[in-house]
């Protein structure tokens, strides 16, 4: 089998180790041990708008010297709003193989690594994880919704993400160095449902890059991106509401944008004798996308400012009998009138 030698980072505990990969690039083999690398990933995303943040992930990822390693930095933001697309833009365009691993509450640290797999002839198997194959191959990894992982899975990733660069399979009994072209980043959500990560973790995920919502320029473009067949109008509905969320503080995002267009786009189609109008069809959508109190924005703000509020404060005797805007709460502050009077 025609082999090539994947090159070894700096700061790897053997500089003579390297792994050998198979010519077609679909195996590997490290100290006697083979395993089977993945696929990477063929989807094309377009990053439209924010440039900047775009720049500021291709500078983590150069190397500015012979002593210097690239960055793993994190990217926050509300679902739906871009972080793996811009982490996908990235790998483009830098012209490397992209491999993504999605990041869940159950991820083992084998997982993350190498698998055993029992093969049609009862034999063991290695399967490496997305991560451990754009490490091999020189490629980008995306480790998706990180702050979705547990905290033991995320202690075996740490020689990776600090000047050593390998890690280790318990499984396989191997020391895996990353190639010196392998870069990586973590998307991470902000909602309840996540992990939080250890301290010595997140020191190795640095710099923090935050995707904001965007522009109603960028956010047309965005939808149009997705649904070039959408009329125009269905369009500048979802636009605007989308831009009235956003300045209310609401995480809508322009995935749910590019939901409620489809949904009445298929509304409108579904019967073509006696088609809802587009006002309606979008009404419905927003509706069963979002929920009923989506149609009504201010109050929906309104509301989980007050719900935030009250998670912010300690609540007193009176809060359980009283508004807090009622006159009578023996907690409301005194009017400056009161004050003088």
């Amino acid at each position: 089998m025609a082999e090539r030698r994947s090159k070894a980072t700096r700061g790897t505990p053997n500089r003579t180790q390297s792994v050998s990969v198979s010519r077609e690039g679909r195996t590997a083999e490290l100290d006697g041990v083979r395993f089977q690398l993945g696929r990477a990933d063929q989807t094309e995303r377009e990053w439209i708008g924010q440039g900047e943040i775009l720049r500021q992930l291709l500078a983590c990822w150069l190397v500015v010297d012979a002593q210097d390693l690239p960055l793993v930095p994190r990217i926050r933001g509300v679902p739906g709003i871009g972080k793996t697309t811009l982490g996908m833009a990235a790998a483009r365009r830098r012209q490397q193989e992209l491999y993504i691993f999605q990041c869940t509450a159950d991820t083992r640290p084998e997982d993350l690594i190498i698998t055993p797999v029992l093969g049609d002839d009862g034999k063991i198997v290695y399967h490496a994880s997305p991560l451990v194959t754009a490490m091999v191959r020189g490629g980008v990894c995306i480790l998706d919704e990180g702050n979705r992982m547990n905290e033991k899975s995320w202690a075996s990733l740490a020689p990776l993400f600090d000047q050593r660069r390998y890690v280790e399979s318990i499984i396989a009994g191997i020391m895996i160095p990353s190639h010196a072209d392998f870069r990586a980043c973590v998307t991470m959500n902000e909602d309840e449902s996540t992990f939080e990560i250890p301290d010595y973790i997140l020191s190795r995920l640095q710099p923090t890059l935050e995707v904001q919502f965007p522009e109603r320029d960028d956010e047309m473009a965005i939808l149009e991106y997705h649904l070039p067949f959408a009329e125009r109008d269905l369009l500048d509905l979802t636009v605007d509401f989308l831009q009235r969320a956003h300045g209310l503080g609401l995480d809508f995002s322009p995935r749910d944008g590019v939901h409620i267009v489809q949904y009445a786009v298929k509304r409108c189609a579904q019967e073509r004798a006696h088609p809802l109008s587009k006002d309606e069809a979008w009404r419905e959508a927003v509706l069963r996308v979002l929920g009923d109190e989506a149609l009504e924005l201010e109050t929906l703000a309104e509301r989980r400012r007050r719900a935030q509020g009250a998670q912010r404060s300690p609540l007193g005797l009176g809060d359980f009998f009283f508004d807090p805007d009622d006159p009578l709460h023996p907690d409301r502050p005194l009017e400056e009138d009161d004050e003088d009077d």
